[in-house]
């Protein structure tokens, strides 16, 4: 029996098959952009199942209404070829055959039982991963890195991905551990690196980020549009933090919405910095526009909640026509999605959909009506902590321009738990307290801005 580079077994095939598998793995675990080399690889190795399967799995990572349809092809190839094909191969085809009916538990199902058998097909559990991020089940992602630990331990992929799932468990130690030990094993393991990150945000811990982004940015080569734009986003906002505002909006010009402006999460990547800006008082000029001009196409498609709302905000703040209809979709999708996720649209996307589109027309109170109510389950919707404190943050924002400056002040201070020298964040104090007739605590809050970019002078 062949195996792949991670020693999983394969059905027998040729060299250059065998090769293109284990490209499309390893590039895949590594964010890079050789994984997309599958599609062409299929077409070379027809008779291939696994190659046919991965190219549809990478299909369906468009995240777009016409993924499914895009996969279709590649899907067939593999379905057809699966009954001579060994039992990972077929139960990964069957995970891919799910996955594409948007079965996703049963899909995740699959998945488990593909892990318990070979607990080293890390492509397996990332997918696994994928799918339970985009759903908010953090636990379920710790708990399945933890258990393919013991079989692969020597593999940097794994603890990147175990960092990142402690992390999101809140559980800091051991996700900066896990990412020391993925560095430690590979140096260029973007997605540790980017766990690191998000520990050191978390902890407030802005100017140490921000300076080992710095020092490992040089790694950054060959990654697909996602994990670098993702790279620098994360280095953008230590930047804000620190005052370092025109730096910030260089990496906005310059890397975060620089490279491919047609997909999902380069397009959520830069609403979100460009919202994160404007709150910090930064002029962005018209890259709203910009952004809505590739958002438009994005008027029905409501694939993922998390992107959906991101979509809407950037579509409603540039003041376009497609934001009325993506809402009008949202609203559909709370009525018609699939039973799993059917709730989360109705009881937080909704709502917040509102909140947001709210937000951009200036009308506060009915923002924070929509976003407060889908607040408390918010990780339902997926991704990150760090992505979805753009949620509180425009909460934050409705807050001040309500006049709510009781609540503003009690959520700023909380907030300089994590932030407690962010040069905005004072700077936002610093006016509340002055509103507050606090003069002394406005003179606190000034204090810190001036040590802060007297630090960085």
């Amino acid at each position: 029996m062949r195996t792949d580079y991670l020693g999983n077994p394969v059905s027998p095939t040729f060299d250059a098959a065998l090769a293109a598998v284990d490209g499309f793995v390893d590039g895949f675990l590594s964010y890079e952009t050789r994984a997309a080399e599958v599609i062409g690889a299929a077409e070379a190795h027809p008779d291939s199942v696994l190659l046919n399967a991965y190219a549809a799995t990478l299909w369906l990572l468009l995240e777009a209404p016409d993924a499914a349809e895009r996969a279709a092809p590649y899907l067939a190839r593999a379905q057809a070829l699966a009954s001579g094909a060994h039992p990972r191969e077929r139960a990964f085809v069957d995970f891919v055959a799910t996955w594409s009916a948007d079965d996703i538990p049963g899909a995740l199902s699959i998945a488990e039982a593909i892990q318990r058998a070979w607990p080293r097909d890390l492509l397996a559990l990332k997918l696994a991963h994928y799918h339970h991020f985009n759903r908010g089940d953090f636990p379920a992602m710790l708990r399945a890195a933890v258990a393919a630990l013991p079989a692969a331990e020597d593999v940097a992929h794994l603890h990147g991905m175990l960092a990142f799932a402690y992390e999101q468990c809140h559980l800091l130690d051991a996700a900066e551990a896990a990412a020391r030990k993925a560095i430690d094993l590979k140096r260029k393991e973007p997605w540790a690196q980017h766990a690191l990150a998000h520990v050191m945000l978390t902890q407030g811990r802005i100017d140490e980020g921000a300076a080992f982004l710095e020092s490992v940015r040089d790694t950054w080569t060959g990654l697909n549009s996602f994990m670098d734009t993702h790279l620098w986003w994360h280095l953008a906002l230590f930047y804000l933090s620190q005052g370092k505002a025109d730096a910030a909006l260089a990496l906005y010009d310059d890397h975060v919405w620089a490279q491919e402006k047609d997909y999902s999460q380069d397009q959520v990547g830069a609403v979100s910095l460009l919202a994160r800006l404007e709150m910090a008082g930064v002029d962005v000029g018209d890259r709203w526009n910009d952004v809505a001009d590739r958002l438009a196409v994005r008027a029905d498609d409501v694939v993922q909640p998390f992107l959906t709302l991101q979509y809407l905000y950037g579509l409603a703040r540039a003041g376009r026509a497609e934001a009325n209809s993506l809402l009008a979709a949202v609203r559909r999708a709370a009525l018609e999605a699939p039973d799993f996720v059917r709730e989360t649209w109705r009881e937080v996307a909704l709502p917040a959909a509102e909140g947001l589109v709210a937000h951009t027309r200036g009308d506060y109170p009915a923002a924070l009506r929509g976003l407060r109510a889908a607040l408390p389950r918010l990780a339902e919707i997926g991704g990150s902590h760090a992505q979805r404190d753009l949620f509180e943050q425009l909460i934050l924002d409705a807050l001040i321009r309500a006049d709510r400056l009781s609540e503003a002040q009690q959520a700023l201070e909380l907030r300089r738990g994590f932030d407690p020298d962010g040069v905005p964040l004072n700077r936002t104090l610093a006016d509340i307290y002055d509103r507050l007739a606090l003069p002394g605590e406005a003179a606190k809050a000034r204090a810190r801005v001036e040590r802060r970019l007297a630090a960085i002078a």
